[in-house]
């Protein structure tokens, strides 16, 4: 069900061989749309541009979509869409269960890599923006169709779970009394202590090695550490109200033993080779290599990238591969791609694709931190929207506020401005869909029931409403595509507009008949879209405000 502009669009171009770039029309008085198709042809056909506008319209045929067309100026094309087709076509969107989205042509398995916070850490204002980023995607992506594989990449494992191990045996601490903060505070006293103590660094040390050998007790408290933690990363999720669950983990450890058959793999096909004793990768546009196994035998973060992306195309049989990452990691994982594609592990029908965002700041303009110059925990971000707004409209001025800004832009964190239910924010499209909420429910209340037919559409806000509405599933269609979250939240920002206009101008309850049971279904095909467009972007649609 492509958007009438669409249709429109493609209809000319089938005549004139070119995009004819329309652009919403000035004023009312030149109908819907206009091209400038014939100024540009006209150069090159060596014709005065009305002339081409004239031939353009003999061999267009828009009778079942449009009023007659009008050149006006030095040759611009004027086009109006009939009242009765946009009417048709909300009316089908106000029916369709799916309010307008089309599933894609090919049906893929898209794997997306997001949120991945460390085990005893808590999660801070970094783990924000790749959770709430990465649950949208999912989101949009399942909705046009796909078999969306979300993989929680939790950092649960590496050398620091020697030194935190090491620490509660050496303090005679129940690992089962600790909570994810007192998880964090454990880390940081651990980490000094390895660097005060020679002694305890050393024990810590040999741990790390009893914990990669399977000790059975070092392996029960790393275990607890993992449960302890996951409860808190649990409770996060559903405060941000994101679908990540423990079956989507896929944490470094379950990559452990793949690594020697990379290194392995990489070596016998020759794309990667010893040098200076470590087992190095060397790909084009890139300064240094990457080191897949170190000289001591060890591997790094490096090596389970590249195993992830083995496991998720050979054995999830991924199309599509995204990761949600700070943007300064997009030269890391713009190599792990390419050593992929050299090793085989990425063949070219498979997409990898690396989405970047930039930081948040906070009021200063400066990286949101604490006074202690340290990362700001996400709950801590959470409980300063709702010490200004309740939960549901604190979640959608935090959601809106990340979604809405170009993603590899840095925003500011600013609550009072976030939560206020004018201007661009997520509380005003929570609202617009309240207000139409409350609209119907006093139509109900009046009698007035089942209007589920746009039949007239006199009014320029009408149609302007009506026309917008029209562009949801090609909207959606174009964040599944591109990963650009914001341009949903554009749309959504300016259907809500639009809807304000219409409501301002257009009496719906104050109308009579025909007019205003059609209006009703106006308002209720635009609380559709505003709601399938706020749960899109992980927003609650509330009814009420």
């Amino acid at each position: 069900m492509p958007s009438l502009p669409s249709l429109l669009s493609s209809r000319i171009e089938a005549v004139v061989g070119v995009d004819p770039e329309l652009r919403p029309a000035t004023k009312p008085q030149f109908g819907h749309f206009q091209s400038n198709v014939a100024l540009r042809l006209a150069k090159s056909e060596g014709r005065p541009p009305r002339e081409v506008a004239a031939s353009i319209l003999q061999r267009l045929d828009l009778d079942d979509l449009c009023e007659t067309p009008e050149i006006a100026g030095p040759g611009f094309l004027n086009l109006r869409l009939k009242s009765s087709v946009l009417a048709d076509w909300v009316t089908g969107q106000l029916a369709d269960p799916a309010a307008g989205i089309v599933p894609g042509e090919y049906r893929q398995v898209v794997v997306i890599d997001y949120s991945a916070p460390n085990v005893a850490k808590q999660m801070h204002v970094g783990h924000l923006r790749t959770t709430i980023i990465g649950d949208c995607l999912n989101r949009v992506l399942t909705a046009v169709g796909h078999q969306v594989i979300p993989q929680n990449h939790i950092g649960d494992w590496g050398t620091q779970f020697g030194m935190l191990v090491e620490e509660i045996l050496d303090e005679g601490i129940n690992p089962d009394d600790l909570d994810l903060p007192a998880l964090a505070d454990l880390y940081q006293q651990a980490s000094t202590h390895f660097k005060a103590d020679t002694e305890f660094a050393t024990a810590a040390r040999q741990r790390v090695v009893a914990l990669q050998a399977g000790d059975l007790e070092t392996r029960n408290i790393w275990r607890q550490l993992i449960e302890s933690s996951l409860v808190g990363f649990n409770a996060a999720y559903s405060r941000l109200g994101v679908l990540l669950t423990d079956d989507d983990l896929a944490g470094e450890s379950m990559y452990n033993d793949d690594l020697p058959v990379v290194a392995e793999e990489l070596e016998s096909t020759g794309a990667a080779v010893i040098d200076d004793g470590a087992l190095c990768a060397f790909v084009e546009g890139f300064n240094a290599p990457m080191i897949v196994r170190k000289r001591d035998g060890g591997f790094g973060y490096s090596a389970t990238d590249l195993a992830a992306v083995r496991h998720r195309v050979r054995d999830l049989h991924a199309d599509r591969l995204i990761y949600v990452t700070d943007a300064r990691q997009a030269d890391h994982f713009g190599q792990v791609f390419a050593v992929c594609r050299k090793a085989g592990y990425l063949p070219e029908g498979v997409r990898a694709e690396h989405v970047g965002y930039g930081m948040v700041l906070g009021p200063d303009g400066k990286p949101f931190k604490t006074r202690e110059g340290t990362a700001v925990p996400l709950t801590a971000l959470l409980d300063a929207a709702e010490a200004q707004a309740s939960p549901p409209v604190a979640l959608a001025a935090i959601k809106y506020a990340d979604l809405s800004t170009g993603l590899n832009k840095d925003y500011v964190f600013d609550v009072d401005r976030m939560v206020q239910t004018t201007g661009n924010t997520g509380p005003y499209l929570q609202y617009a869909h309240a207000r139409m909420a409350q609209v119907l429910r006093r139509a109900e209340a009046d009698g007035l029931t089942g209007q589920v037919t746009v039949t007239v559409l006199g009014e320029p806000a009408e149609q302007q409403l009506a026309l917008l509405l029209s562009r949801f599933g090609e909207v959606v269609a174009e964040v599944a595509e591109s990963l650009q979250p914001h341009k949903l939240c554009t749309y959504l920002y300016d259907l809500a507009g639009a809807l304000s206009t219409f409501y301002e101008q257009c009496p719906v309850l104050k109308s009579d008949g025909e007019v205003r049971d059609s209006r009703l279904a106006l308002c209720a095909a635009t609380k559709k879209v505003l709601g399938s467009g706020l749960t899109l972007l992980g927003i609650p649609a509330p009814d009420r405000m």
